[in-house]
């Protein structure tokens, strides 16, 4: 199944920077139309003031947790541009606490926007591509955080990323007979701003730290900030995302640094299947 771009309505939420605007680039320039979605309202702008030089752009200020939101301004995004048929799920944040100190609010906050905002992209927009049948395309942003797990993505991150894996892998199977396609983006790293936007926007861990904890938890926020920043470009990410919905690819990597690690978790799973041949 291929799908033509151009003259279609795309809807990407956290497309004010990051990957999303990587997407929301690589679209524009292949002639679709962009509903863009985001909650810093400033890059928003900026974004739109860039992208409508090249292509039919709405902005709206969301955040994905609000499904009452979702749905409002889904309506008001199809009266302006058409029927949404190009759905990019991308919006997402880092952070999280150590398991010993993670708390409800954490829990709520980090799988409220990592999941339940894919989920509520696919719930709004997913019924409306069937009804209209005239096919489509589903891009969940995961993590390559989302197929294994090496200890350092922590356990908030790592839940939500590997359900939205779980739930691109099965809406594949299940949408194929409407002609949507299903992709799953699970990035290594990418030079992306996340960490410090996560830094503002998520709820503080409340259990008092040790100043030996502190400091190894300021060593990771620094390593990983490294990490990222040596990472790929979020416009070559964006075409390489636009390339596999061209040709309903379903897994999309920007690299290859998981392959061992998921070498040992597959090997781990196999080895712990019970042998064929059952005792008497």
């Amino acid at each position: 199944m291929t799908i033509e771009i151009a003259g279609r309505t795309a809807f990407v939420t956290g497309s004010a920077n990051g990957i999303g605007l990587g997407i929301a680039r690589a679209l524009a320039k292949a002639g679709a139309k962009l509903a863009m979605v985001d909650i810093d309202a400033d890059q928003l702008g900026q974004a739109k003031a860039e992208l409508s030089q090249v292509t039919d752009v709405e902005t709206f200020m969301l955040d994905v947790r609000d499904r009452a939101a979702f749905e409002r301004i889904a309506d008001e995004i199809e009266t302006a541009l058409g029927p949404v048929s190009l759905l990019f799920n991308n919006a997402g944040v880092a952070g999280g606490a150590p398991a010993g100190r993670m708390t409800y609010e954490l829990w709520d906050w980090g799988m409220g926007i990592n999941l339940d905002g894919v989920i509520n992209g696919v719930q709004t927009f997913m019924p409306r591509m069937i009804e209209r049948g005239e096919g489509g395309h589903i891009v969940h942003t995961a993590s390559g955080a989302g197929l294994v797990s090496n200890g350092t993505a922590g356990v908030l991150y790592q839940t939500a990323k590997y359900a939205v894996v779980g739930m691109a892998e099965t809406l594949a199977l299940e949408l194929v007979d409407y002609d949507i396609g299903v992709s799953v983006l699970c990035p290594g790293p990418v030079a992306t701003d996340i960490i410090r936007r996560t830094r503002g926007l998520q709820p503080s861990v409340k259990q008092s730290m040790t100043e030996t904890e502190l400091n190894a938890a300021r060593a990771e926020s620094a390593r990983q900030r490294g990490f990222l920043a040596a990472g790929v470009s979020p416009d070559d990410v964006g075409e390489w995302v636009l390339a596999a919905v061209r040709c309903n690819q379903l897994h999309i990597h920007t690299d290859d640094f998981v392959v061992p690690y998921l070498d040992t978790r597959t090997r781990q799973i196999l080895d712990a299947m019970p042998s064929a041949a059952v005792p008497a």
